[in-house]
Formats: C-alpha cells, sequence, structure tokens
C-alpha cells in the first residue's frame, strides 16, 4: 500500500509541473466571450456546478490564450442561492493537491465564513470539504479551483462533508459569460470539448465562420487556420 501511495503522489506531483495552454480563434463573424470551463460527471458531489472559469471578450479575427497548471485549490464565495447566472468571486482561495493538504474545514465565526484546518486528506486522489455546524443555509457556496479561479461549486450547508474526486474534462463555448459565472451546462448550445491526447499540453480552438468548433493540437494546425480571417 505505500508503494502504491508513493507512486500516485509522484504521478500527481508530475501532473501540477506541466503548464498547458489553450488557443482560442474567433474566425466567425461575432463578437462575445470566449469561456473556458470543466466538467466531470463522475466528481461524486450532488448538485455541484460548473463554473466559468476563464472568460475573454473577443472580436472577429481575434486571438486568445488560456494557460493553467493542475494545481487545484479550496474556494468559497457568498453567493447566496448558488443558481445559474451568479457570479461566484472567491472570498478565499487556499492552495492544495491531490496527495497532501487535500482536507480542509470551512467555518463561520463573528459574522464571517473561514477556512481552517487544512490537513492530509484519509486517501490521495480526492479533495475533502469539511462544513462545520456554524454554516448557515443558502448564504454561501463552496468548492474547488484549478490554477486560482474556481471551476465547481455547491451550496454550503451544515454539518456536511464534500468529497471531490476530480477527472475533469475542459470545454470552450462562445456567447456572453462572466468569469466565475455560474453555468447552466444544459443551456450551452455549441461548446467544444478540449482533449488532451496523451503527451500533448498546447491545443487550439478555432471557432468557424459557421460557428461550429475546430479543436486539434496545436501543432496540428496549419499557418492558414492559426490567420484569423479578415
Amino acid at each position: 500500500m505505500t508503494m502504491l501511495t508513493e507512486d500516485m503522489s509522484t504521478r500527481l506531483s508530475s501532473l501540477t509541473a506541466t503548464q498547458y495552454s489553450l488557443l482560442f480563434v474567433n474566425n466567425s463573424s461575432n463578437s462575445g466571450d470566449a469561456c473556458v470551463y470543466q466538467t466531470d460527471p463522475d466528481i461524486g458531489i450532488p448538485d455541484v456546478m460548473s463554473l466559468a472559469w476563464f472568460s475573454k471578450y473577443a472580436f472577429p479575427t481575434t486571438k486568445l490564450m488560456f494557460q493553467w497548471t493542475i494545481d487545484y485549490n479550496f474556494v468559497w464565495a457568498e453567493t447566496g442561492e448558488l443558481v445559474p447566472g451568479v457570479i461566484f468571486m472567491a472570498s478565499q482561495t487556499w492552495p492544495t493537491d491531490l496527495s497532501n493538504q487535500n482536507n480542509v474545514t470551512l467555518t463561520y465565526q463573528n459574522l464571517a465564513y473561514n477556512f481552517k484546518n487544512q490537513t492530509q486528506g484519509s486517501k490521495p486522489g480526492t479533495l475533502y470539504i469539511e462544513q462545520d455546524n456554524t454554516i448557515p443555509l443558502k448564504q454561501a457556496a463552496v468548492g474547488i479551483g484549478m490554477s486560482g479561479f474556481g471551476t465547481f461549486a455547491v451550496q454550503a450547508q451544515p454539518n456536511w462533508n464534500l468529497t471531490f474526486t476530480p477527472h475533469p474534462k475542459y470545454w470552450i463555448t462562445f456567447g456572453t459569460f462572466t468569469q466565475g459565472q455560474v453555468l447552466d451546462i444544459g443551456e450551452i448550445t455549441n461548446p467544444g470539448e478540449v482533449a488532451f491526447p496523451p503527451g500533448v499540453t498546447s491545443m487550439t480552438a478555432i471557432l468557424n465562420a459557421d460557428n461550429t468548433w475546430s479543436v486539434k493540437p496545436t501543432s496540428q494546425v496549419s499557418p492558414k487556420e492559426l490567420k484569423a480571417l479578415t
């Protein structure tokens, strides 16, 4: 068991050292927000909601770069009721990883929320958030993020311990979005999945003139495709 734990810790540590990039090319005739977000049907939390992880405005012919590392963090925000459209602006962001310091407690004292008691969780590969009995109902949200920004959130409530087992999928979409916005995934009509093949760390997502997506490793994109249409 010790050998397996050490191997997993080594593998997870190597992941956090890798920088990933996504180049967005707006070859459509529309202006709007390029939004990168994550989904994870197996994350293990009921009613978890995806957040607009990154969002940048882009005019036609614009190219934008999104970059991140697989560095996890714990986040909370005073959102009120967590529903689509609400902006999750993290009031506290604590770095963590999947093997060390992966357990934290959310408390509410002196009319303020706070993380405390960050420790090593019971097993690697999982992030744990304990909510004590002081947490009010429907006033805040808590969750996890990556590379400094929130990715998944759930309504905070007392005496409810959360166990996140992240295996995220990356997506890009285009429309009207604000970074941190709670997304209604079912209402997103034009997502493009950004799946990094083994050994690939740089992808390009091109929004075509017909509003479809071409997503491929940047090394496979032709100069003509990288030159935004005029």
